[in-house]
């Protein structure tokens, strides 16, 4: 479903800032450290995201009524050009579980820093990750590494998708626990692209690893 601006009636001071145009860009929000409360912040935002079904899987617990039987679902958004989500959603049909899904990523949305870190390439894009970082989320672990232009995703499908919907296109990788839980690599990648605007760094050196300063 399409968003509309004009039906949208904003609950908060953040949404009423975006409605009236105070803030037009989304990264305002993250500098200041903005709650996002409502999902037509990111929709006015970042009207461009694609979403990707990363794993449908039914979940049964019982209860004193009987078995009952959820789908989980986990959808990736991004608009492969530096803003990822990754959210969960539970429901008794798969099409309500991904709804929420969706939902949830786009309330995680974050920034990924980007660059040319490698140094064996000198392009100046921003097409990697500007240095080495790690994400851990069970017993998966997942190190995401600068890789020259032209390497592409070397990494397995579930951390490729999600570097794709964050517009990384080049970029080593080491993997080790339980990969094939699709769950703990997702959430693992998520990590690493999170550790990206963490780590501390002079503007000299990130510019010296392509990273945009704004």
């Amino acid at each position: 479903m399409s968003f509309n601006m004009e039906d949208w009636e904003p609950k908060t001071k953040v949404g009423r800032m975006v409605k009236d145009g105070t803030i037009t860009d989304i990264d305002e929000i993250f500098e200041k450290g903005l709650p996002i409360m409502e999902l037509e912040i990111v929709d006015a935002l970042l009207p461009d995201l694609e979403e990707e079904v990363m794993d449908v899987n039914l979940v049964q617990r019982m209860h004193k009524s009987g078995r009952k039987v959820n789908f989980r679902v986990i959808v990736a958004v991004g608009n492969k050009n530096g803003y990822v989500g990754l959210g969960q959603g539970k429901a008794r049909e798969v099409g309500p579980a991904i709804r929420k899904a969706v939902d949830d990523a786009k309330y995680n949305i974050i920034k990924v820093r980007r660059g040319c870190g490698d140094w064996g390439c000198v392009c100046g894009r921003e097409h990697t990750v500007p240095f080495k970082v790690e994400g851990k989320t069970g017993s998966v672990s997942v190190i995401l590494m600068p890789a020259p232009a032209g390497v592409g995703l070397a990494v397995g499908d579930v951390g490729k998708t999600i570097l794709k919907l964050a517009g990384i296109a080049d970029v080593w990788s080491q993997t080790s626990g339980q990969t094939q839980t699709t769950v703990n690599y997702a959430n693992a990648t998520f990590e690493a692209l999170k550790q990206l605007t963490k780590v501390k760094a002079s503007e000299k050196d990130l510019k010296n690893m392509g990273v945009c300063s704004s």
